[in-house]
């Protein structure tokens, strides 16, 4: 009994040193369960790290950990670089030899959302120690041996823009992209040649001065791309093109406006995504993407674009040879949604003409009176000078002179008010263009053959900011929201004698743009100023209110004067333009010490439908506004 009594100590003290010694295999013993491998297997998952994991195949045949992890990468596919968060739901289910545990997969995917799902580990049980049994059911229950996961995007449709009648302005329209595949060439030099003279002979803008070096540089049967033509440009020169050995064409639809030129500098246009863009969202877009470079459809291309979707699928090798997708996770693309303008597409494009037929850079913009819609804005250049123009209005701001010293009762139309060729205040001359001399004449005279003089005579009668209140009241210098970029004006308040002078004659500090000069027209022609609409959906945040009735009594005195600078004034071309009688006034623009140098005006009405046209460096405006706003009048009918 002695003997058995001082042997039982020593057989408990060597197991406990034992479960001391070795505590990992305690913790997976039989006793612990299969929860301690399940969290060593899950905690390794995300690295593909299972030191302390012991695998096996269903068939029970013991796995390398190392060669787990590299299979497990391979099934994640495309999501390998993003590895998921794993959690297990429960504890494990244990079936005589057998554990099964639910896993939720909480997996990033590239486009910042997070797919989650169930999945199932199973354990069996050797000896006293569970393992885990490795299976591609594991990464997600649909995977197989040699499967993997892969990330399809799922492009949205791109929207364009509509018009104010809820007609697309900008929609698929055909292309034909013109290339050029080195290995059918027989003669670069010669192509090159060519092409550049049937381009040019096309009045096509495109420099192929690079594309020698280009076809050299690139593979046999690559596409080098020359040019992309629309199909009213590509067809007459079809024939030629295809032609030349080692010409290509490749047929597109891109989304376009109905001409090169329609609404450019106000809307820009669309093409294939450019690196810049990729790179400052890489995100959104993918190579193949259209986006909108420049304008309002870069302005607002997060709407036009839409949001991608996303596709999760299994990838396997069919018997055939060939790759099948089986969807598991899918969120559909969020297509884009289109922008609605004001725009009316005839007088777009009438606007377009007229601007076209002076060498100048010019803008012009048209507003219906009756409502305040912008119909048109037109630019002869890709710069939006109808909106962001910062200019002197010259004489058109005679307008605004004129509304303040009527309403202010300091002359009415009768008033007979001098008109020198030179004035001078305070040391400061001034005088007309081209030397005009009335002499003492009525005011509304002075207002129809534009005497600068006279309304610089004038300025002292409405004190340091008069000239800035009225101008105020029409509009200019207001905070405005068209839901685009526009310059409101920036009217002289408070200067010296001089400068009062020089602003009632929109010179001096006085500065402007076309768009704010249409709605001071406009503004004169409806009797109230409306800020001008140019979106419709999404609206702007914060237009402005609409200004204080205008009075009846300065209305009936100015809109006269008005048309008498077309019937016997400084706009007679106008005369006979069909659709009505057209009010307005002219403006010559001094922008330097050269008093050669000046911007051309005209502002006014016909109709429901009010303007401004502005000409850059266009010294006359009877030799270049004018004749734009007699062709856009007549191209509305």
């Amino acid at each position: 009994m002695a003997l058995r009594v001082t042997a039982r100590p020593k057989i408990i003290l060597s197991l406990l040193s034992l479960t001391l010694l070795f505590p990992a295999l305690a913790a997976c013993s039989e006793e612990a369960g299969p929860a301690p491998m399940l969290d060593a297997f899950l905690a390794g998952w995300p690295k593909t790290t299972f030191e302390n994991v012991n695998f096996v195949k269903a068939s029970g045949e013991r796995l390398d950990p190392a060669a787990v992890g590299t299979e497990l990468r391979a099934l994640e596919g495309t999501l390998a670089q993003t590895p998921p968060t794993v959690t297990k739901k429960s504890d494990p289910v244990i079936s005589a030899e057998l554990a099964t545990a639910e896993v939720a997969v909480k997996q990033p995917l590239p486009n910042g959302t997070t797919w989650e799902y169930t999945t199932t580990v199973r354990m069996s049980k050797a000896k006293d120690a569970w393992r885990v049994i490795w299976e591609p059911a594991v990464v997600h229950p649909k995977l197989t041996f040699g499967d993997a996961l892969t990330v399809r995007r799922i492009a949205p449709v791109r929207a364009g823009v509509l018009d104010g009648a809820g007609e697309p302005i900008v929609k698929p329209r055909p292309v034909v992209v013109v290339g050029v595949q080195p290995r059918d060439v027989k003669d670069l030099d010669q192509l090159v040649k060519d092409l550049d003279d049937i381009l040019k002979g096309a009045k096509v803008d495109v420099s192929v001065a690079d594309l020698a070096t280009k076809v050299k540089a690139a593979q046999p049967t690559a596409f080098v791309e020359v040019v992309p033509l629309r199909r009213e440009a590509y067809d007459p020169i079809r024939d030629k093109l295809r032609a030349l050995p080692g010409a290509v064409f490749r047929e597109e639809q891109w989304l376009l406006s109905p001409t090169r030129t329609f609404a450019r500098a106000l809307l820009g246009t669309v093409g294939p995504v450019t690196k810049e863009i990729m790179d400052a969202k890489p995100t959104v877009y993918a190579m193949g993407d259209q986006a909108g470079l420049g304008g309002m459809q870069r302005q607002y291309d997060d709407l036009l674009h839409g949001t991608a979707g996303i596709k999760v699928v299994v990838s396997r090798k069919a018997a055939d040879g060939t790759t099948q997708d089986e969807a598991v996770y899918t969120v559909e693309a969020k297509n884009g949604t289109p922008l609605k303008t004001t725009l009316d597409q005839a007088a777009q494009i009438a606007a377009e003409k007229a601007v076209a037929t002076v060498k100048q850079r010019s803008a012009l913009v048209a507003i219906r009176v009756s409502d305040g819609k912008i119909i048109a804005v037109a630019n002869s250049g890709d710069e939006n000078l109808a909106f962001n123009a910062q200019v002197p209005p010259g004489s058109t701001f005679k307008t605004i002179t004129a509304y303040a010293l009527l309403d202010a009762g300091k002359v009415t139309p009768t008033t007979l008010v001098n008109c020198p060729k030179f004035i001078t205040v305070d040391g400061r001359q001034f005088k007309n263009s081209h030397f005009l001399e009335l002499g003492n004449v009525q005011f509304h005279v002075d207002y129809a053959k534009s005497c600068n003089t006279a309304f610089a005579s004038l300025a002292p009668q409405l004190g340091p900011d008069g000239l800035a209140t009225a101008a105020a009241t029409l509009g200019l210098g207001q905070a405005w929201d068209l839901g685009t970029p526009a310059f409101t004006g920036k009217v002289s308040a408070n200067g010296s004698a001089t400068e009062q002078a020089a602003a009632a004659f929109g010179q001096g500090q006085t500065i402007v743009s076309p768009v704010a000069m249409a709605g001071v027209a406009a503004a004169v022609a409806r009797g109230q100023w409306k800020q001008p609409v140019l979106l419709l959906d999404p609206a702007p945040a914060k237009p402005a209110a609409d200004g204080a009735p205008l009075k009846d009594a300065v209305l009936a005195a100015l809109r006269p004067m008005m048309r008498e600078v077309v019937t016997d004034g400084t706009a007679t071309l106008l005369k006979d333009v069909p659709g009505g009688p057209v009010q307005g006034k002219t403006g010559t623009a001094e922008y330097d010490d050269n008093p050669d140098h000046s911007h051309a005006w005209f502002i006014g009405w016909q109709g429901d439908i009010a303007f401004a046209v502005f000409v850059e460096a266009g010294y006359r405006p009877s030799d270049t506004a004018v004749p734009i706003t007699e062709a856009f009048l007549r191209g509305l009918r």
